[in-house]
């Protein structure tokens, strides 16, 4: 297999030929034998993703394509939301290693199990979750996001798709390093449902929901819960992983005539809840400590490629600049093409995720 880094350019413009053309050139009229792309446009070129797929294909000869349409998009350290914007990298797989699909995956993952998984999910199909964790049960490991909520299908998988789950699935020969990291930080311990219905959680531990939540905000914030939009999320623990992990959750309610707090999404009495924070210096903490990680699992060796998915709710809107977390990852691993997406939730593992940002890379040779 060529152990040579991919190639990545990217480029912002009010037409879609225009940056196109851009990341073209970026790219260089040789590329080198490629024979996999990977390509996400903003929301303005929603309309336009077949058109810029069929240009890309015909100028580099590449027939395999992945990607589709974010609320964002980010390459080397840029951050693009607002306006036209694509970003596209390519490289070389072994062909037998790799499969581009969208929808059914057929029998390729059971035949190349453990296989790992970049998927794009269509956040518009109610049975995503359960297309989720059948494909992930016992045939590999999945990482990704949810592209766009809005417009004409979103997602690419050698044509324009949509519904379900569409990406790349890479045979275990190829290897995948991962990391997550969590954009909250627990303030409480695990409290136990004792009555619900719905997303509405009426008593934690038989006491009422929205007294135990005023005693982990502490007493300035328990004035005026008002405050803590935004700021104070619900963490689901996830039962069965190897290391501590929580799916987060918006607290989208709070009933004070009642004592209640409604969430986004459904819990049975008996499950656990935590209270968690989230803010900017927690969540580049928490991504320093994942990036570290990496960094001593990849040794010596370089990086060909990296595929960067954060939620929609990070980027600047978190860190308040933009291009905040790929500067760090490539602070803290050096310099590699990176390409990536702001996400409508993000997938790690058989799970779907809020405020998190997850990382792949593939290793190259040793230095």
């Amino acid at each position: 297999m060529s152990e040579a880094p991919f190639l990545l350019a990217h480029a912002r413009a009010e037409g879609w030929g225009a940056a196109a053309k851009s990341c073209l050139d970026g790219l260089g009229r040789d590329t080198g034998g490629a024979n996999i792309g990977f390509l996400y446009a903003t929301e303005t070129f929603s309309g336009d993703l077949g058109s810029i797929l069929t240009f890309l294909r015909e100028t580099t000869r590449i027939e395999h394509w992945v990607g589709g349409i974010a609320p964002g998009i980010c390459a080397d350290d840029q951050e693009y939301r607002e306006g036209g914007a694509l970003a596209v990298m390519v490289g070389t797989l072994p062909d037998a290693a790799f499969h581009v699909f969208g929808g059914d995956p057929g029998t390729w993952p059971d035949q190349h199990r453990p296989c790992f998984g970049l998927v794009h999910g269509d956040p518009r199909d109610p049975g995503l979750t359960d297309t989720l964790s059948e494909m992930a049960e016992g045939k590999g490991f999945l990482m990704g996001g949810l592209l766009s909520a809005a417009g004409p299908p979103a997602q690419l998988a050698d044509q324009v798709v949509a519904g379900g789950l569409a990406g790349l699935l890479l045979d275990p020969q190829i290897e995948v390093l991962t990391g997550m990291s969590q954009g909250c930080h627990p303030i409480g311990p695990l409290h136990s449902v004792t009555e619900s219905w719905e997303g509405v959680i009426m008593t934690l531990d038989g006491r009422s929901a929205i007294e135990v939540l005023k005693e982990e905000v502490g007493e300035l914030l328990a004035r005026d819960l008002r405050r803590i939009a935004g700021f104070i999320h619900v963490g689901l623990p996830v039962s069965g992983a190897d290391t501590p992990d929580y799916m987060v959750r918006n607290l989208v309610g709070i009933d004070p005539s009642h004592g209640w707090i409604a969430i986004g999404g459904h819990l049975e009495i008996g499950e656990s809840l935590m209270f968690v924070r989230r803010d900017a210096n927690t969540a580049r903490f928490d991504l320093r400590c994942m990036l570290a990680d990496l960094k001593t699992r990849l040794g010596n060796r370089s990086i060909r490629a990296g595929i960067y998915v954060s939620c929609t709710g990070r980027g600047v809107h978190m860190f308040g600049e933009e291009g905040a977390e790929p500067a760090l990852i490539h602070e803290v691993l050096g310099p590699f093409p990176l390409i990536g997406f702001f996400a409508n939730g993000e997938i790690n593992r058989d799970r779907l995720y809020g405020f998190t940002g997850v990382l792949a890379l593939l290793p190259g040779e040793g230095e």
